[in-house]
């Protein structure tokens, strides 16, 4: 089988209802993936924002709330182009 005949046969069809993309998006790869560039991009980004902050013990609730949302957007970044790749 050429290559061109493996990605025609592995291509997926574009989801057609909100319960298709989320099989997609909950698939174990697609989550997987999505938690690892979260931990580290998340990681890198959480320093160069916060980093003086954590050194300096000057954590308020409003940083804690920053840094969640800091992890939070590689991840949907992540899984939303996994997605993507898989459809097109």
């Amino acid at each position: 089988m050429s290559l061109e005949q493996t990605a025609a046969a592995t291509a997926m069809t574009r989801p057609t209802t909100f319960g298709e993309w989320c099989a997609l998006v909950c698939r174990p790869s697609v989550v997987k993936r999505g938690l690892k560039f979260a931990v580290v991009v998340g990681a890198i980004l959480i320093t160069i924002n916060h980093g003086d902050t954590i050194l300096r013990g000057e954590l308020e609730a409003s940083n804690y709330i920053k840094m969640g949302l800091t992890v939070i957007v590689p991840y949907v970044v992540s899984v939303l182009s996994s997605v993507g790749a898989m459809i097109e």
